[in-house]
């Protein structure tokens, strides 16, 4: 774990604990963890948030170190807190990143107070509040004894006397049977799940997510979102991941093999190239904790919006004009300039930003001594907007033309094919789009270049025939 700065918030006479990481003075991520856990539950992806934004990981009240609300838990107290807090630390909308009972509630705040939420990433989020079988089997009777003093002692009396009764409960329930969490952050865990004065709100919160079930509402849900959710969760059961597919198909929703209700732990890799990617945030950084430079969130930004204009850029959403943002490289090129040369063999395509290039097309059979001196032949200029190079790209073939940068000079957006596939497997929606989009392109100009030909050849027949009709028509006049 990096460094980090900690402290407390008081909202309303309320006390929250908190760690923040990340540059103050950015768009804030504010972590919300779910149901018998604290901030570090969200701590695999801490850094690799405090790269873009000012990170501030909270515990809820009546978990780590926060204290309780003075009266009964519930999940509207808790929206109606967390909205005080965003009012109190930001000036402009949040990101939510919610785990659990922490998803229930960044949807629910989402709900209530659209005005204060710009994004949200949902990791295994409870949806209908209903917990699964396991769990109300084997968990919720202990947490329902947990409510009394005695019964805490009495809990805490048998775990201690039966080696952790809990923890071989709850192993198989919250986690894949190839989960990939560490022996550390899995004693960390269970350490927050066993915190003894959280018994009451524990108990409370069962109830609380029972109550404030979210099935029929997620159509109104207008926030966008990634949700990502563990194949083999056995806290917060799959069937809940079905009623957003249902309700909520806006919502983007992946499913991770060998994670169960803790993915950024159990497969943090995956989780992380995600949300990364969902943010507009390339993982290029070894250290996870060294913010992005300013210039550099500022880039990406001006690229997602010149994108909604470009060729590939057509029907993507702001979140998929900032993936693929992030994925491309710039080029700049003076005038006259050679950006790429016919036949060489490359995987990058081009769009234009700014300038214009132009494509000089050689002369077929250049080995032959006939063809040897003639000179290339200026085909078109691709102006900001439109794209280069796809075929090549595509078919990792040799180019066609040489691309030389025009007058006012050029600057080009790059995406190498390596890029392109890892993002049609991270994003199959958005893969799809943007090659939909590039066969679009290709066909408009193989159109344009038809009806060139076209006109070119009506041209051609046309003066054959004014070639032919003239001595014709001297041949009728008559003579003297």
């Amino acid at each position: 774990m990096e460094p980090y700065a900690e402290g407390t918030f008081n909202v309303n006479g309320q006390e929250i604990h908190f760690v923040e990481a990340g540059k103050r003075g950015r768009q804030i991520a504010l972590l919300l963890h779910g149901w018998s856990s604290s901030w570090y539950a969200l701590s695999p992806i801490l850094g690799l948030l405090s790269q873009r934004f000012h990170c501030i990981a909270v515990d809820l009240p009546g978990y780590g170190d926060s204290p309780p609300l003075p009266e009964e838990t519930t999940i509207p107290k808790y929206v109606d807190l967390l909205a005080d807090l965003i009012e109190q630390i930001s000036d402009s909308p949040v990101v939510l990143v919610g785990h659990s009972m922490g998803g229930m509630i960044s949807i629910s705040l989402a709900l209530k107070y659209p005005i204060l939420v710009e994004r949200m990433v949902l990791l295994c989020p409870t949806i209908s509040g209903h917990l699964s079988t396991s769990i109300n089997i084997f968990i919720s009777p202990i947490t329902m004894t947990e409510r009394f003093g005695l019964g805490r002692w009495l809990v805490s009396a048998v775990e201690h006397t039966f080696v952790g009764l809990t923890d071989r409960l709850m192993r198989p329930v919250s986690f894949a049977e190839r989960t990939g969490i560490s022996k550390a952050d899995y004693e960390q865990l269970r350490q927050d799940a066993r915190q003894s004065h959280q018994g009451r709100v524990r108990f409370e919160c069962f109830y609380a997510m029972r109550n404030n079930d979210l099935r029929g509402q997620l159509g109104q849900v207008e926030t966008p979102a990634l949700i990502i959710w563990g194949a083999e969760d056995n806290t917060v059961p799959l069937r809940d991941a079905g009623v957003v597919a249902d309700e909520w198909p806006q919502a983007d929703l992946r499913i991770f093999p060998k994670a169960g209700h803790w993915p950024q732990f159990e497969t943090p890799d995956a989780t992380r190239r995600q949300v990364a990617a969902y943010l507009g945030l390339p993982l290029s950084s070894s250290d996870l904790y060294t913010p992005v430079g300013d210039a550099e969130l500022e880039r990406i930004s001006d690229i997602a919006q010149f994108l909604s204009h470009s060729d590939v850029g057509d029907n993507l959403n702001q979140a998929q004009r900032i993936r693929l943002a992030a994925q491309c490289e710039v080029r700049t090129f003076a005038h006259g300039e050679m950006i790429a040369e016919a036949s060489e063999s490359s995987d990058e395509l081009f769009i234009i930003q700014q300038g214009y290039v132009e494509v000089w097309k050689h002369p077929d059979g250049l080995d032959d001594p006939d063809h040897h001196h003639e000179e290339p032949q200026h085909v078109a200029n691709l102006r900001a907007g439109q794209i280069t190079g796809e075929l090549a790209m595509l078919d990792k073939g040799g180019r066609s033309a040489d691309l030389i940068a025009g007058s006012e000079g050029a600057t080009l957006l790059v995406l190498t094919r390596d890029r392109l596939l890892a993002l049609c497997e991270d994003d199959t929606a958005l893969g799809y789009r943007f090659l939909w989009n590039i066969s679009q392109a290709m066909s408009r100009r193989v159109r344009f270049v038809l009806w060139q030909l076209n006109r070119a050849e009506q041209r051609r027949l046309e003066e054959g025939q004014r070639r032919t009709t003239k001595p014709m028509a001297r041949a009728a006049m008559p003579t003297d």
